[in-house]
């Protein structure tokens, strides 16, 4: 072992085998020193280590959550896609509950599936984007459709509470 020191974080403490994706998490709540609140949310598309979104099909889910998710609930920081490509991190100021991200994460999916058109996808020019190549609004689709036939779990480990 060598002799770096490293923090612990969080999601790698997560015992990733026992996890029933889809599912929204909330992993915690910082505060900062006046008192404001910032929560980090683990939203969970895919079964880890089962499948994975092809990154052409998640960068444009990250894209389209981005912008949608800012009109379903104030205080949305970022939306960022883990590195497993099964989900993503959740930031937000304030304190929403499972059952609000997991209402506006379903509400968003389901208009990516029946409404969302490439025209509607922000982001997809070099200008804004650094990889703007790399989307596929045809995979976002899919991907988000066996999400919303799945259920959207306000439990990361038990199913039987779904969005």
């Amino acid at each position: 072992m060598s002799d770096v020191e490293l923090a612990e974080v969080e999601s790698f403490s997560l015992d990733h085998t026992k996890v029933l994706a889809p599912y929204v998490r909330l992993i915690g709540v910082e505060h900062g020193p006046k008192g404001d609140a910032i929560s980090n949310y683990d939203i969970r598309l895919v079964q880890p280590n089962e499948g994975e979104i092809p990154t052409a099909g998640l960068h444009t889910i990250e894209h389209t959550l981005a912008a949608l998710l800012r009109t379903r609930f104030d205080g949305l920081i970022d939306i960022s896609p883990f590195g497993c490509r099964t989900g993503f991190h959740m930031i937000a100021w304030g304190e929403p509950t499972p059952e609000q991200v997991g209402a506006a994460i379903k509400s968003a999916l389901e208009d990516l599936v029946e409404r969302v058109t490439w025209d509607d996808v922000p982001g997809t020019e070099a200008v804004s984007c650094g990889n703007y190549r790399d989307h596929s609004l045809h995979s976002a689709k899919e991907w988000a459709k066996q999400v919303l036939d799945q259920g959207i779990s306000l439990d990361a480990f038990d199913r039987s509470r779904l969005v």
